[in-house]
């Protein structure tokens, strides 16, 4: 088996030694496995300091996988057995064995898959630096994505339908008579259509119509949506000049309007086609500006308002720089991020949001949105979107480029310097450097990942930029390793 030699740990696989037994930590790699997309665990092996792999056997393989299915059964240890019999292979060779465990992930149902009977303490998930421990909030999400009933299907019964700005249902009742003409529900009054669109429930305590937690999200006022979602925040953010901090932006704490979901969308949807350089097309002598960019943007956009898990902080954030589009929402992916790129499963996490949206023709209920926007940008000749997950706490970003896919195979600074113009190299630098100074706001701290989306370059990129505002005493590293944040002076 040399070629162990060639093989390195990530996110997807794990070694261990199992030299005297079954390791502890093997029951923390199983949760997070199970907590993220699965992987595979290879007992009998060692990982040397170069990162590369060894094989050290296993003293008694039958024995050590009976072990392992009795305490993988045993429910005390373990929340949820999610393995079958073919999921557990041992190998040998030359006198040595080991025990290959494929751990699958778990269904949004099963999770969170947890270990000595702490559903808070015994939770896991995988990133890059290995298994780490769920925080509570977490916990709490995954719990929250397990009924078929979504958050956003709660009835408010502390609220009545008086915490719907009037002005914003109307306009969404225009929307939908627009693009539904004559629709049976265009002459019931606002407490009946309401209820129809799923804003609004009968509650069973006094039988009476409340508003859904969907309803105060799509029409409410900013600080009483606070009232049930605490940490509920929209922000919008567009910096088109690298000199300025802001060309535009607004947030839904601000005052100055509602800072509900429909009046958020529109406002964001109008400022982010407003720039786009797409030729219009003509449908016999009449123009037809909505091509089908128009229709992936906003595709985009309700993906990210209906799949935000509104409890969790630092809320949606839009952003539009020069040449990219970034969609931020708090919240990972629930059918997975290979599945949601194939498409074909719809499974929102605000399923009565979807159902309004769809109603007013925004959105796409057969699960093919995402790839109907790589379709889109595949199209165009632009480089392919980017999606990101982050987790503690959970996290989806979407980075929509309009670079075009030559520029990025050829690569900026080779062109540059291939027409012997290593200037334009020099001012993308200075360039990026402002934007990095413009975007780091004092008292925060930043991660080298939040930088590069911000600047649409590569991790290795942006560290290479922030050693360079260290050194120049621009900003100041906080932190050892992985876990170094940055700081403005």
């Amino acid at each position: 088996m040399s070629q162990f030699e060639f093989y390195r740990e990530d996110n997807r696989r794990e070694v261990k030694k199992a030299k005297s037994g079954l390791p502890v930590s093997l029951w923390e790699t199983y949760s997070a496995f199970a907590n993220c997309y699965g992987g595979v665990i290879i007992l009998g092996i060692k990982e040397n300091r170069d990162g590369s792999w060894q094989m050290t056997g296993l003293d008694n393989a039958a024995k050590l996988q009976k072990e392992f299915w009795d305490t993988i059964n045993n429910k005390n240890k373990v929340s949820i057995n999610l393995l079958k019999d073919k999921d557990v292979e041992i190998f040998e060779e030359k006198n040595n064995a080991i025990m290959v465990i494929h751990v699958p992930m778990a269904k949004r149902e099963q999770k969170p898959v947890y270990i000595n009977g702490d559903i808070f303490n015994g939770t896991f998930r995988r990133n890059w630096e290995g298994d780490y421990h769920c925080e509570r909030s977490e916990v709490l999400a995954m719990l929250r994505d397990q009924p078929d009933e979504t958050a956003d299907m709660k009835v408010l019964q502390d609220m009545s339908l008086d915490v719907l700005n009037l002005e914003t249902v109307r306009a969404y009742r225009n929307r939908h008579m627009a693009y539904r003409t004559e629709h049976v529900w265009e002459k019931l009054d606002d407490p009946d259509y309401l209820e129809r669109i799923g804003a609004a429930r009968l509650s069973s305590k006094d039988n009476m119509l409340h508003p859904t937690a969907a309803g105060l999200l799509m029409f409410g006022e900013e600080y009483k949506i606070l009232y049930e979602f605490p940490d509920y925040f929209l922000d919008y953010r567009e910096v088109l000049d690298p000199t300025i901090r802001w060309t535009d932006r607004f947030q839904s704490s601000s005052g100055d309007w509602t800072g509900n979901l429909f009046d958020f969308f529109f406002r964001v949807y109008g400022k982010l086609v407003k720039d786009l350089k797409i030729p219009f097309k003509l449908d016999g002598i009449t123009r037809i500006d909505d091509t089908p960019v128009h229709k992936a943007l906003r595709e985009a956009l309700a993906n990210c308002l209906i799949n935000t898990d509104f409890y969790f902080p630092r809320g949606i954030v839009i952003r539009k720089v020069p040449d990219s589009i970034i969609m931020e929402n708090p919240g990972s992916i629930r059918t997975g991020k290979e599945q949601m790129l194939k498409g074909g499963i719809s499974d929102p996490r605000n399923k009565a949001l979807m159902k309004m949206f769809n109603l007013i023709g925004i959105g796409e209920r057969a699960g093919s949105g995402v790839p109907d926007i790589y379709s889109v940008w595949e199209q165009q000749g632009w480089k392919p979107p980017e999606i990101i997950e982050q987790y503690g706490p959970d996290r989806t970003i979407l980075k929509l480029s309009f670079v075009e896919k030559v520029a990025i195979k050829n690569g900026d600074k080779k062109v540059a310097i291939k027409n012997g113009d290593k200037k334009k190299v020099s001012k993308k630098t200075e360039r990026q450097i402002k934007t990095i100074l413009n975007y780091m706001e004092p008292g925060k701290e930043y991660k080298t990942s939040e930088i590069s989306i911000v600047l649409g370059v590569k991790e290795s990129r942006a560290r290479l930029l922030i050693n360079k505002l260290v050194k120049k005493g621009k900003i100041e590293a906080i932190g050892k390793n992985k876990g170094r944040k940055y700081r403005i002076l």
